[in-house]
């Protein structure tokens, strides 16, 4: 059974950091790609960031490009999301996210960031 856990979401002041993690397991974890999205209140779900499975390459929204770096450790099935300068246009639930050729990609069940102004 595929298993995406998130965890680092809090709430912290403007400006200030968070450094989420999601778990993997059930899956063999440095095949994939992996990334996260958002979703903010009243607002569609967003990609934010995703990297290949190697690591070598990523991708960044403009919207946190210069502030967020994503990271993956695969001998701990883990990426990590590193949020500097954090404002309150941030706060969201962020979800892990995995791709897959099937029918449905793989989610994990969110965790809450909460900037304060």
């Amino acid at each position: 059974e595929v298993q995406l856990v998130e965890s680092g979401g809090g709430l912290v002041q403007a400006g200030g950091s968070l450094r989420l993690s999601c778990e993997a397991s059930g899956f063999t974890f440095d095949d994939d790609a992996i990334g996260w999205f958002r979703q903010a209140p009243g607002k569609e779900r967003e990609g934010v960031s995703c990297i290949s499975s190697s690591g070598g390459t990523t991708y960044y929204a403009d919207s946190v490009k210069g502030r967020f770096t994503i990271s993956r450790d695969n001998a701990k099935s883990t990426v990590y999301l590193q949020m500097d300068s954090l404002n309150p246009a941030d706060t969201a639930v962020y979800y892990c996210w995995v791709p897959t050729p099937g029918p449905t990609d793989w989610w994990g069940p969110g965790t809450q960031v909460t900037v304060s102004s």
